[in-house]
């Protein structure tokens, strides 16, 4: 079966993609590289001329005067001049509705192309959308990621990109995507409770993870124990990296002598990986129900993680051993947690492998890729 993917987030696609050829099936990534981040893609259609320091003035002059940023045609031209290859798949899957991250009305231009020469047409629930924003905004959630902009209207500018989710054009792109899909399908738990009930709304299934690139190494621990925090600048109160810093700082003073602390800020993915590979403990966010993409691929290397373990979630999964830490915005409440675990590092150790074990049974890439298969046919 011939395989469209569209749009990357996190390693996800790339990590489906793998698991769809293991299970014999043509698969094109197409998009863009998430940023920073910098994921791989077959097709890039990341913006480069404005990028280079002249065009970068022009591009931000207009920006100024317009309020237009013009690198969103170069997206659109990167699209048109390889559209012969966005046709005749027999699946095409959008990593979110509003995949390439230009404008409303350039991505709409982009995937009106996309419905009219493709076969079937499915969305996957993961990132920002009108559904999960506007679903956040009118919940009764202890807490989500617009909490800090909720409590404090200062940090707008941290919530911008966010926030534009909830404007007109956004929701009219966001309506003309769900009336093309033929399935819309949950990446996570949170994303789970904010589609549930929808039309075209098929289960959670979960991200896939690559077993293979992402090892079990049973933790030892000589001597200090490492925490592993990657800061993120624009999604830095959305994650909550501002109360794993205030988490940390107090735990830093505290254990001096049995604490060793990682932290960086906005780095490619591989360089990411590199440095996370020798901790113990990593900080991936404060105001989740399930667990990031790094997370899980933490996880998978039996590691410790503070994200999103909500009862919910256990409930869904019917967890019952402790696979991780259940991470608020509470920064008491995060450094007992941290100071239980630098205090008792067998248990670190035991977290770390039902972690694994957790991640085997769930998230293994080839599994998933076949119940997207399944879901994709049915």
């Amino acid at each position: 079966m011939r395989i469209l993917l569209l749009g990357e987030y996190s390693n996800f696609h790339n990590t489906l993609k793998a698991g769809l050829e293991k299970n014999g099936h043509s698969v094109l990534l197409m998009g863009r590289k998430d940023g920073f981040k910098n994921y791989a893609v077959d097709i890039d259609l990341e913006p480069v001329l404005f990028s280079k320091f002249l065009f970068r003035k022009v591009k931000n002059v207009l920006f100024l005067l317009f309020n237009f940023d013009i690198a969103n045609f170069e997206v659109f031209y990167n699209f048109y001049k390889n559209r012969h290859q966005f046709k005749d798949f027999e699946i095409v899957q959008l990593i979110n509705e509003f995949p390439f991250k230009t404008t409303p009305f350039w991505d709409k231009k982009i995937l009106k192309f996309v419905f009219k020469h493709n076969k079937k047409v499915i969305l996957s629930a993961c990132g920002d959308d009108v559904t999960y924003l506007t679903y956040l905004i009118n919940s009764d959630l202890p807490h989500h990621v617009l909490t800090p902009f909720l409590n404090n209207k200062k940090l707008k500018p941290y919530f911008r990109h966010s926030l534009n989710y909830l404007k007109p054009s956004s929701k009219k792109l966001s309506e003309f995507v769900k009336t093309y899909i033929t399935y819309i399908i949950p990446a996570d738990f949170d994303y789970e409770m904010a589609y549930q009930n929808l039309p075209k709304v098929k289960p959670l299934i979960p991200f896939p993870i690559n077993l293979e690139k992402n090892k079990f190494k049973p933790l030892k621990i000589n001597g200090k124990v490492k925490v592993f925090h990657g800061i993120n600048r624009s999604n830095y109160y959305k994650k909550g990296n501002d109360v794993f810093v205030q988490a940390l700082e107090q735990v830093q003073e505290k254990y001096s002598h049995n604490i060793e602390i990682i932290q960086v800020e906005n780095i490619p993915y591989k360089d990411y990986i590199k440095l996370y590979n020798e901790s113990h403990i990593l900080l991936d966010q404060a105001y989740a129900y399930d667990q990031g993409y790094n997370a899980l691929e933490a996880m998978a290397q039996g590691k410790v993680v503070f994200s999103g373990f909500s009862d919910g979630f256990k409930s869904h999964y019917d967890i019952t051993k402790n696979i991780g830490i259940h991470a608020t915005p509470d920064v008491e409440e995060l450094v007992k947690n941290l100071s239980w675990l630098i205090e008792n590092p067998k248990e670190i150790i035991k977290i770390g492998k039902n972690a694994r074990a957790y991640i085997e049974t769930y998230h293994d890439y080839e599994k998933v890729a076949k119940t997207y298969l399944n879901t994709w046919n049915s």
